[in-house]
């Protein structure tokens, strides 16, 4: 095989993998965003204000963001996703910023003639804005095992988006509230055998790490129903991970489960 052919069989081959590997990854649940040198002069998405879409099972934040015509980046931006970038079925995104009338104007910097300025008046600063209050809810919610707490939830810790409770391997867990159920397996890296509960537009619930679910895709279930048996799939102790999200954002569960 003269050189130039051995060349052109090894550009083929790896062109052939990357296809593989991207095929691969679009199967996955948790999307990072991984950038080519130079991605970040390619020209900003297009919004589409008031539009929204459906996270459905399957979905990546990539074949989302394909489907719809928009950067990977610029999507998740929109919609506040931080890493490991996970999105649950049933979860609505913006297909446009949040923000008065959904606008995303670049702002320039302006050009000028003049070759002297005048210097800038001097103001006190702003004060620092003041926490987000923790959104309403109307659910009734209920603690979803019984046992110890001995994790809670820290904002912006992406191992820490929920509250862990120990308990025995084979100890029931109870739907929080009621609701449907729109995921249940272990396809979701770090959660093992996880179940989630969709209770309206809004509110949705996670049940990570069981040893045995009960419940299946698509069925209605009560507040206090067995769900699943508590178990230690992806964890190094028998316990639940449970996590409470808004609008597809975690919150701190211990804000709504009543007081122990």
């Amino acid at each position: 095989m003269t050189g130039t052919s051995r060349n052109v069989a090894v550009r083929s081959l790896a062109a052939a993998s990357l296809v593989a590997f991207a095929a691969l990854l679009g199967g996955c649940w948790t999307t990072k965003v991984y950038r080519e040198p130079g991605a970040s002069s390619e020209a900003p998405s297009k919004p589409r204000p008031g539009v929204t879409t459906t996270v459905r099972r399957g979905d990546t934040l990539f074949s989302i963001a394909s489907r719809n015509g928009v950067r990977q980046q610029d999507l998740a931006a929109w919609n506040g996703i931080a890493p490991p970038y996970t999105i649950y079925p049933g979860q609505k995104l913006r297909l446009y910023p949040a923000g008065k009338g959904g606008s995303t104007a670049a702002t320039r910097p302006s050009t000028t003639t003049t070759t002297t300025t005048k210097p800038a008046a001097t103001t006190p600063a702003a004060p620092a804005p003041k926490p987000a209050a923790p959104a309403a809810s109307d659910i009734k919610w209920r603690w979803p095992a019984d046992g110890e707490l001995i994790g809670r939830y820290v904002a912006g810790e992406p191992t820490k988006q929920g509250v862990d409770i120990a308990g025995a391997s084979g100890a029931p867990v109870r739907a929080a509230a009621d609701g449907v159920v729109v995921y249940s397996g272990s396809g979701l890296v770090g959660y093992g055998e996880l179940i989630i509960i969709k209770h309206n537009e809004q509110w949705l619930s996670a049940y990570g790490h069981n040893r045995n679910r009960l419940v299946n895709e698509g069925q209605l279930v009560r507040s206090g129903q067995q769900i699943a048996e508590m178990g230690r799939s992806g964890a190094p102790r028998e316990m639940l991970h449970f996590e409470v999200r808004y609008n597809g954002k975690p919150v701190d569960p211990l804000i709504y489960l009543p007081k122990r």
